[in-house]
């Protein structure tokens, strides 16, 4: 894209219409996000919460430009959901764990990069379908992308400060975030294209589409279940 051409795209009213769709899906597809970093950041203390949002948000928006332009191959790739699935299981069970407060700058460092970390892996399978929608949006226009995907950053940090203030007052809602993780690993683990495939063609896409409830299910109890019992674990290895 000449100066020209790239000017003329910006004074475009379609341009920025385009954008404003691009920067809606993606506050409608990041909820999930927010739930992550909220509960990713939530023991960090005050000063690194909000860089620890920003950069979980920035890394989530990184992600999802890359996403774009391997969709194709990826969606397509068998077992790929179901180890993302297990991946995002873990993770959700993991943040229901009490963190360790920081004693020194260097754990403190530790503890904000590790949060980070667990919003890039959560988002990496979060974003496989969520990506589908932006990248129709944009048409392939990488300026559309980014600048549409750059917008929403603050949107979304700003979510997640909500929901993270939202857990400071309410606990009970780390529970429910877990849950809400847990049941997104076991759909994705259900919607890989090897299961899906599978009992699509053996029982149908009706009981396929059941299977995929009944998993999402079973990943939330699951999540609850064994992140219940790793969290009382560790509160009682350290009495």
């Amino acid at each position: 894209m000449n100066l020209v051409s790239f000017g003329s795209a910006f004074s475009s009213p379609a341009f920025w219409l385009a954008v404003i769709q691009i920067i809606w899906i993606n506050i409608l597809l990041s909820g999930d996000n927010a739930v992550v970093i909220a509960l990713a950041c939530r023991d960090l203390p005050a000063r690194r919460r909000v860089w620890g949002m920003a950069i979980g948000a920035g890394v989530a928006a990184v992600l999802r430009i890359v996403f774009t332009g391997m969709i194709a191959s990826l969606m397509q790739l068998p077992y790929l959901k179901i180890a993302g699935g297990l991946a995002l299981f873990y993770i959700a069970a993991r943040l229901l764990l009490p963190d360790e407060p920081d004693t020194t700058e260097t754990e403190a460092v530790h503890h904000l990069w590790r949060a980070v970390r667990i919003v890039a892996v959560a988002d990496i399978v979060m974003s496989l379908d969520n990506v589908i929608a932006i990248a129709a949006a944009s048409g392939g226009d990488w300026t559309l992308l980014v600048l549409g995907l750059a917008i929403s950053i603050p949107l979304i940090v700003a979510g997640a400060a909500l929901i993270m203030s939202l857990l400071d007052r309410f606990p009970i809602l780390i529970w429910a975030g877990a849950g809400l993780l847990g049941w997104i690993a076991g759909e994705v683990i259900a919607t890989d294209t090897v299961a899906a495939g599978y009992l699509a063609h053996a029982y149908g896409d009706s009981v396929a589409h059941w299977v995929e409830y009944a998993s999402a299910a079973v990943g939330a109890v699951l999540v609850l279940s064994v992140g219940g019992l790793w969290r009382r674990s560790r509160l009682e290895s350290e009495v």
